[in-house]
């Protein structure tokens, strides 16, 4: 009888085995545009996903949205159980709502856990029947290893994934969504008066990173899922188990350092990710026809001119500025090298037009990581800024040194204040930041 119910038990563990996961060690690296891992480690092995697991939740977001069953302002209502998530969170209380809006920026700045458990009851009816459908979605973008048991990340050790399923959800999110997946870019939001302040810190060191999401619990040590695009090249990168913030960082940042330029160059608009080593998949597209929109970086909070901040605008997508939080647990604060001093010295400036500027007003609407970054934004400001800016010169301006430096994004020549500040609001409509500068700043 011992000898049965021991080779039960053993069998029962054979079985279990798989199902089982650790805050081990693992990452990977994905040329986006080919769909090949260019480095690997303990990439299919499982891992509690933590607050990775709000990337899903704000896809079911988006999805939504774009199927007309909800809106960028549409309310939901703060439950008691949602409202009793553990921080970190936006602490709206029972009873309350909050939109459609702050509950995504929510989730992408400050990993607020209520506005993830709303999220989930909106779209599912209660967040465990949302999490049946996070898993079933997980399974149509191909994470075949992935289970989802709620919304949020927080604990349970249900809630497993791998290196290579979230590299395939970050690729799902950018080619699916391109335009809506801008906003992981975002650093601050303003929610009922208060500056709601973001926390991945490696996105305003690393030049050309435009989010994606971190993750912490004690389960699952510290976690990050990066995107980062360097010319035509697309990078995508996960980082699970790291013991602190700053190591996982770290760490990214040299993966993707020594995987970049082994990335290709020439694999066009559409994105690929990579269910295995051997078969990679395209990932379906609302969007083949172009490219992914150039994320506007973060300003750093050092280098914004003494005024007063804009607050949020209130359409599809929301401004950036940078800010510092700590996830669902306290992480390492940033250090010197995270940001630009106030004493920065200011480099050559770049004018991108031949015409000379003549008037002495100008507005900055962001700062970049790189002159091409700066230039790509004003670009698209222009387009979509309309009669206001049509006489406006787009210019940056280098500022730091070494690792700190980035590039001012500014139109210069304005006659009048009244015209920069049509400008400004031309812009803010179309969910920029903005700053009204004299004198040419």
């Amino acid at each position: 009888m011992r000898k049965l119910l021991a080779a039960i038990i053993t069998a029962t563990l054979v079985v279990a085995a798989p199902l089982s996961a650790m805050a081990g060690s693992a990452s990977l690296i994905l040329d986006a545009r080919t769909g090949k891992v260019l480095s690997s480690e303990n990439a299919d092995v499982l891992n509690h996903p933590a607050s990775l697991t709000k990337m899903m939740t704000i896809y079911m977001a988006f999805e939504a949205i774009n199927r007309g069953k909800m809106n960028w302002d549409t309310p939901i209502v703060m439950s008691k159980y949602a409202a009793s998530r553990p921080p970190t969170k936006l602490g709206a209380k029972a009873g309350t709502s909050i939109t459609v809006r702050d509950a995504i920026l929510g989730m992408i700045t400050k990993s607020a856990n209520d506005a993830a458990a709303a999220m989930g009851e909106k779209l599912g009816g209660s967040e465990s029947n949302f999490a049946r459908m996070m898993t079933q979605k997980a399974r149509q973008l191909g994470m075949s290893r992935t289970t989802f048991v709620n919304a949020s990340g927080l604990p349970d050790g249900r809630q497993i994934t791998t290196a290579r399923d979230m590299s395939t959800l970050a690729v799902a999110l950018m080619k699916n969504y391109p335009r809506e997946y801008r906003l992981f870019s975002t650093a601050s939001f303003n929610f009922r008066g208060r500056q709601i302040r973001g926390h991945n810190n490696l996105m305003y060191r690393y030049q050309g990173m435009d989010g994606i999401k971190t993750g912490y619990t004690n389960a699952s040590g510290f976690n990050l899922v990066s995107a980062v695009k360097d010319g035509n090249r697309r990078v995508v990168g996960v980082v699970l188990g790291g013991r602190t913030a700053r190591s996982r960082d770290d760490k990214m940042a040299a993966l993707l350092d020594k995987a970049m330029g082994r990335a290709s160059s020439s694999g066009g608009a559409r994105l690929v990710a990579s269910v295995n080593s051997r078969e990679p998949v395209e990932v379906a597209s609302a969007a083949d026809a172009s490219d992914l929109p150039v994320p506007a970086s973060a300003p750093r909070v050092e280098d914004v001119a003494p005024v007063a901040a804009p607050e949020i605008a209130r359409s599809e997508l929301a401004p950036k500025a940078l800010g510092y939080l700590s996830d669902t647990v306290p992480q390492e604060r940033p250090s010197a090298l995270d940001a630009v001093t106030p004493s920065a010295k200011i480099g050559s400036a770049k004018p991108l037009a031949s015409v000379a500027s003549t008037g002495d007003w100008s507005i900055q609407i962001s700062a970049a990581p790189s002159d091409e970054a700066a230039r790509a934004l004003l670009a698209q400001a222009k387009s979509e800024g309309g009669a206001a800016l049509k006489s406006a010169n787009p210019y940056t301006e280098a500022v730091g040194k070494g690792a700190n430096k980035v590039y001012r994004a500014r139109f210069v020549g304005f006659e009048s204040r009244d015209a920069a500040t049509s400008a400004c609001d031309a812009l803010k409509k179309r969910s920029y930041d903005c700053m009204l500068l004299g004198d040419r700043g």
